[in-house]
């Protein structure tokens, strides 16, 4: 199984608290998350993030195929960082870090992505030229509409 990575950040000016508010609230993900995913939580009890918490949504992450997607917060250290995995969905492994550290700039704000893709040699094949260039437009966009909320570099 070949396991990609993806890594982004992005530095907001904002508090550490303030950060953890928003990023630990699933129901914010999708403000952060293009339009043409069809992103729609389906079952999150509402409570604040814990690990064992999971989370479910309806997603279509290549653009024509709604998917159900299952995570599980599986480590929290508010406010500093969360782990995401995919229990069901479209990867075949997929590991979220998100970390937060207050800089003299601002705060930093990194995600490290690992994923793995289903299919075999035929993901592997068209993860150049569909998968990876999608994630990057979707982290893309979060970053935008990230900076546009709470301004930074």
């Amino acid at each position: 199984m070949k396991i990609y990575t993806i890594e982004t950040q992005v530095t907001l000016d904002i508090t550490m608290e303030e950060a953890w508010e928003f990023f630990s609230d699933p129901g914010n993900l999708s403000t952060i998350t293009p339009a043409s995913m069809g992103f729609e939580i389906t079952h999150h009890d509402g409570k604040e993030m814990y690990a064992g918490m999971i989370i479910t949504y309806r997603v279509r992450p290549f653009g024509w195929i709604p998917v159900k997607w299952v995570t599980e917060i599986t480590h929290v250290d508010g406010p500093h960082f969360f782990v995401d995995e995919q229990r069901f969905g479209p990867f075949r492994l997929w590991h979220h870090k998100h970390f937060f550290r207050e800089t003299e700039h601002g705060l930093l704000c990194r995600d490290l992505v690992h994923y793995a893709l289903p299919f075999g040699l035929p993901g592997r094949l068209l993860h150049p030229f569909l998968i990876r260039p999608r994630l990057e437009r979707i982290f893309n966009f979060r970053k935008k509409v990230l900076l546009e909320m709470f301004g930074g570099s």
